[in-house]
């Protein structure tokens, strides 16, 4: 089981795991030793509650497919385990992230200095492409 809070875990089962063959450091080992790791979790097929899977699949990220799988590829260390750990904890970021409840946006209205700058502004682009016209002797 993967804690993501108190209320909520993941199954083993649901997380998939897979090495390859990292990009960069490694020394001798870049090119034989498979130390990367790919991590896909389905969204739609998990046990997740379904206010988290909606928040998930409607997030812009990279990370999620239009199938609504979430692909993280763990390679920043050289052993496979630290890059699993990695992977794992870049997955429960995203989740807690989804579960963040969003902050309401508070209209304002534009100060009176600020709606002066903007005419300022439109007044000055004006007499500039006035001067661009047709010149009459």
């Amino acid at each position: 089981m993967f804690r993501i809070s108190h209320q909520i875990s993941i199954p083993d089962e649901e997380i998939e795991f897979s090495a390859i063959r990292a990009q960069g450091s490694g020394g001798q080992n870049v090119n034989k030793v498979s130390s990367a790791i790919h991590l896909r979790f389905d969204i739609r097929a998990s046990s997740l509650p379904a206010l988290c899977k909606q928040r998930l699949v409607r997030l812009c990220d990279r990370r999620i497919t239009s199938d609504g799988v979430i692909v993280i590829k763990a390679q920043q260390y050289r052993s496979q385990e630290q890059n699993r750990e990695d992977a794992l904890e870049r997955l429960r970021e995203l989740i807690e992230g989804a579960l963040q409840p969003r902050k309401k946006r508070i209209a304002t209205k534009p100060t009176k200095a600020s709606r002066e700058r903007r005419l300022e502004g439109k007044k000055r682009q004006g007499e500039t492409k006035a001067l661009r016209g047709k010149v009459e002797h």
